[in-house]
């Protein structure tokens, strides 16, 4: 796959592993039924993908693939008692299983790459006819925050957007996964709602609002000459205390869209 955001190491593992499908995939599991074979790309360490798995059931079976060795790794140890869960270290466009599958499913992993219609076209070969696939990604550009966080973090998070779009990403992939699905062969387009609405007193909020802080640990922006340190380490700081005292709302837009291959 494509640039990303260095995501290596055990912090982000526990991140991964905080997710679940009632918290994070909600608008999945009506598609879940005993007996399904199941791919999650971009899978992390598994976290949803072990959901998925009690879902369909000892019948069926979730394999999960990522192309970062410490999430699968980690998550072959954290559920080493799932039976009926896969977890394997491959890039998508590399991966050539033995047998189609009935489901697969990515969330927020297509936002990360430069050829989202290409990785749409490989997982359509990995399916059987009838079967669906359903991706769960961001519109970055309709990102709300109430009241409005400090200008460093504004000032971050619009580099943050123009790094994306200069590596190719799409920062509004959201919006236009319905014409990628057609291009890619699907039929039965159909798009779902499923923003992430954190509000101050929410158990998690801090945390769930804080992730911008966490995405301005990485040096990578400074490194490749997109800011400089100062405004980082002021952003993370400002925001930080921002979160904590001052922030009501955030809301990220999210939206779940599903394709059928033709039988």
């Amino acid at each position: 796959m494509n640039k990303t955001i260095h995501r290596e190491g055990k912090g982000t593992a526990k991140l991964f592993d905080e997710r679940s499908l009632e918290a994070d995939y909600a608008t999945l599991s009506p598609l879940l039924t005993p007996g399904l074979r199941v791919l999650d790309v971009g899978c992390g360490t598994g976290a949803i993908s072990k959901d998925i798995a009690a879902k369909v059931g000892s019948a069926g079976h979730v394999t999960g693939i990522d192309n970062t060795e410490y999430f699968i790794q980690s998550g072959k140890e954290t559920y080493a008692d799932v039976k009926n869960l896969e977890l394997i270290y491959t890039d998508l466009f590399a991966y050539q299983p033995d047998e189609k599958f009935d489901l697969i499913v990515a969330a927020r992993v297509l936002q990360w790459l430069n050829n989202p219609v290409e990785a749409l076209k490989k997982m359509y070969s990995l399916l059987k006819p009838g079967g669906i696939v359903s991706i769960l990604d961001y519109n970055h550009e309709a990102l709300e925050w109430q009241p409005q966080p400090p200008p460093s973090m504004l000032r971050f998070y619009a580099t943050f957007l123009r790094w994306r779009g200069d590596a190719g990403m799409n920062n509004h992939i959201a919006e236009d996964l319905p014409g990628y699905f057609e291009e890619a062969g699907f039929t039965g387009i159909v798009s779902l709602d499923a923003d992430e609405v954190y509000k101050k007193g929410q158990p998690n909020f801090v945390n769930k609002a804080g992730i911008w802080a966490k995405v301005a640990m990485s040096k990578q922006m400074v490194e490749e000459g997109y800011i400089d340190d100062e405004l980082r380490l002021l952003a993370i700081d400002e925001y930080t205390e921002w979160v904590e005292n001052d922030a009501e709302r955030m809301t990220m837009k999210l939206k779940e869209i599903r394709g059928t291959k033709p039988a």
